[in-house]
């Protein structure tokens, strides 16, 4: 497959870019992209939900009443779970969510994610570029230009780029990513992958 590289004013660069066949054109493998995108929300969780069951209440230490003769059902703590204000029945407890992936399924996932953008034909090419400082209005502008401004974009750089990152971290919508750091659910939950042509070279010497 190969794509049109577009300048950071919208105009083409007058080149194009040919796509890895054995990343970007494989038939997906949906249940290795499900065991990713579900392992990386469940390593996103903290885990640290709790809630106090009948032994870690405080107080009802003393039989509210006696056992017989009231007329009422027997009780022998205020902080039985059947009242207000005592413990919990089986409530949530610390724990970790934490799930492993081995390096074959990871790396199969995003290709099937890439192959899938590509089918879908959400992958923008886009030259190298980098900002001299950060400035916020530079990057909405080069979204204009390149008709994304209020899509949902992923942009995955070359390099650590600073300034890029800082300019674009404020708009809405817009999540910027070195391209080795993208996971599955990166590459997929967005509309379009705006992808710099330097950053193309890297996911192909990484997922080769």
């Amino acid at each position: 497959m190969n794509l049109d590289v577009y300048k950071i004013d919208g105009s083409k660069a007058g080149e194009q870019i040919t796509l890895d066949e054995s990343i970007f054109g494989i038939e997906p493998n949906d249940h290795v992209i499900y065991l990713t995108v579900k392992a990386h929300l469940a390593n996103k969780r903290q885990g640290t939900s709790k809630a106090k069951e009948r032994n870690e209440v405080r107080g009802g230490g003393r039989k509210p009443w006696k056992q017989k003769g009231r007329g009422g059902a027997r009780a022998g703590t205020t902080r039985s779970p059947l009242w207000v204000g005592g413990g919990t029945i089986f409530g949530p407890k610390p724990r970790n969510y934490s799930q492993t992936i081995n390096k074959k399924v990871n790396k199969l996932a995003r290709k099937s994610a890439l192959s899938y953008k590509a089918k879908a034909e959400q992958i923008m090419v886009v030259e190298d570029f980098n900002f001299d400082s950060p400035k916020t209005k530079d990057f909405s502008s080069m979204l204009k230009s390149l008709n994304l401004d209020g899509k949902k974009t992923l942009l995955l750089t070359s390099d650590n780029l600073v300034n890029v990152y800082k300019s674009g971290r404020n708009i809405t919508k817009i999540n910027i990513l070195e391209a080795t750091n993208a996971s599955t659910y990166d590459i997929l939950n967005n509309q379009i992958l705006l992808v710099q042509k330097g950053a193309i070279e890297k996911i192909e010497k990484i997922l080769n």
